[in-house]
């Protein structure tokens, strides 16, 4: 699953998530072998009512540039237990049983906000158990071994990037890193091992 989130501050609890983006990215057998899916074909999306009265202004500018608006989502927000509790829902339909995997770049802001939601406000707990993420910059580090301070996605490949815009749009960027991890699954440098 890639999933994305915005969030009018640096940490949940003192700061809100405003909204929450996911979608499929693709399976993986016991063999290890990746099967992309079409990432439109199997989405979720929520905006949120903030849950605490202090924010960053320069969250909110990123925020603002995903075409939300924290004020009105102070009024029309959907409650974070019906929205996370949906949310852990809507992944354990999806996974049919199986262990679902959370992908993100990066992934620790997201993971943050997402996990810390779930076993705060979800009625069923988190869909994702512990270890149940993937860096994709990580990922991407382990077969570029570019500086990882300097491999943000402007360092990306050109092959691999998305052609869909990130937008700030939770679930518009969800699909585009569903993309790119498609991307960097199906991607090998010259002289790479096909089983990495």
């Amino acid at each position: 699953m890639s999933a994305d989130i915005e969030a009018d501050g640096p940490v949940p609890g003192r700061y809100s998530m405003l909204s929450l983006g996911m979608c499929i990215a693709g399976e993986q057998d016991a063999a290890g072998t990746f099967t992309p899916i079409q990432p439109e074909s199997a989405r979720f999306y929520r905006e949120l009512k903030p849950i605490s009265h202090e924010f960053e202004p320069s969250n909110l500018d990123v925020v603002r540039a995903g075409g939300l608006d924290r004020d009105r989502l102070l009024r029309e927000g959907e409650d974070p237990v019906d929205a996370m509790t949906d949310a852990a829902r809507w992944v354990n339909d999806l996974a049919h049983g199986r262990r679902p995997v959370f992908v993100g770049w990066p992934m620790g802001y997201d993971w943050m906000f997402l996990q810390w939601y779930f076993h705060t406000y979800s009625v069923i707990g988190s869909p994702f158990a512990f270890g149940s993420a993937l860096d994709m910059k990580s990922m991407m580090y382990a077969v570029t071994h570019h500086v990882l301070d300097k491999l943000g996605k402007e360092h990306i490949p050109a092959e691999l990037l998305p052609e869909r815009p990130h937008t700030h749009n939770a679930l518009d960027d969800a699909v585009e890193q569903a993309e790119l991890f498609q991307n960097l699954r199906r991607w090998r440098m010259p002289g790479q091992r096909d089983d990495y």
